[in-house]
């Protein structure tokens, strides 16, 4: 059987960090999880990367001229991650999945709002970002 590549999808914030899974295969993303962002962080997502066998992280970065040092805060932290846990980091746009990720939560009803909107901002991001490697390989064939 061959090995299917899991992605991990990170919004990154100062006290939690939203995370979301997808494969390969089906290149669907799914909320996963929210971790605190303490300093147990790394190690917890150590593990998370181990079950869940993630070859390759995409962290959600705003890139806008007006937030030069969230943007450079981000990079820094994507550069550590692929430091830590030995995984290759690629960066996606995250320009307003925190507001996109709040109104689809609102939208299938759901409750708590602040304590899934990480999760599903980092779909968004996974999601957003696997779109566009499937729309960039179609335009190369």
């Amino acid at each position: 059987m061959a090995q299917v590549s899991t992605f991990l999808g990170v919004d990154y914030g100062k006290s939690k960090i939203g995370l979301a899974i997808a494969d390969e295969e089906t290149r669907m993303a799914f909320a996963y999880d929210t971790i605190k962002n303490d300093g147990d962080f790394f190690s917890k997502l150590k593990q998370i990367a181990k079950e869940k066998d993630v070859k390759m992280i995409v962290l959600g970065v705003t890139w806008h001229q007006n937030d030069q040092a969230g943007e450079d805060e981000k990079i820094e932290f994507g550069n550590k991650l692929e430091k830590e846990l030995g995984i290759a980091v690629m960066f996606q746009d995250e320009m307003f999945t925190t507001k996109m990720a709040q109104d689809n939560i609102k939208m299938h009803g759901g409750k708590n709002i602040a304590e899934s909107d990480d999760k599903e901002a980092a779909r968004i991001i996974l999601q957003s970002w696997l779109d566009r490697q499937a729309s960039s390989l179609t335009h190369e064939s």
